[in-house]
């Protein structure tokens, strides 16, 4: 197994609506969180900030820890290709810096098509992952850093 990949993401949440990066398979769409990868030496917040303004073309201002989750690949339905990925996931809420709109940023994804801005009250309606997601969006923004465990 690889060693775990600590990954801070962006919950962006404005006018009813998540800010979510758009990507495309074999199955059609599916939807993440803007965020990625820490890299050594950098400090979380400063890593969220590189990873909206890469993916997401946007500057954010960087607010409390909402969420934390493993995701270990070999337990979940992308086993098959990613059954050696163990990633800490650190979500935090997040504000889009005031006249700026998110589009594809400088560096996208790989399987990134854009980004969208996804109804809160129909999340159910679309393959966003963590999927956990769709439950705990539909209400308000819980205070604190609840770890939701192994969850996909």
């Amino acid at each position: 197994m690889r060693p775990i990949r600590v990954a801070p993401k962006a919950v962006i949440v404005q006018d009813g609506k998540l800010l979510a990066i758009k990507n495309r398979d074999a199955e059609g769409f599916w939807y993440i969180l803007p965020g990625g990868g820490q890299e050594p030496g950098e400090p979380l917040d400063d890593a969220l900030r590189r990873e909206c303004r890469e993916e997401a073309g946007i500057d954010v201002q960087v607010g409390a820890l909402l969420y934390a989750r493993d995701y270990i690949g070999r337990n979940h339905e992308f086993a098959a290709q990613q059954a050696d990925v163990h990633q800490l996931e650190l979500m935090f809420a997040c504000t889009v810096e005031a006249g700026q709109t998110p589009t594809v940023g400088a560096v996208p994804d790989n399987d990134q098509v854009g980004v969208e801005w996804l109804d809160l009250r129909t999340l159910n309606a679309y393959r966003l992952y963590p999927k956990i997601l769709q439950g705990l969006l539909a209400e308000p923004l819980p205070p604190g850093a609840p770890y939701l465990g192994d969850v996909n």
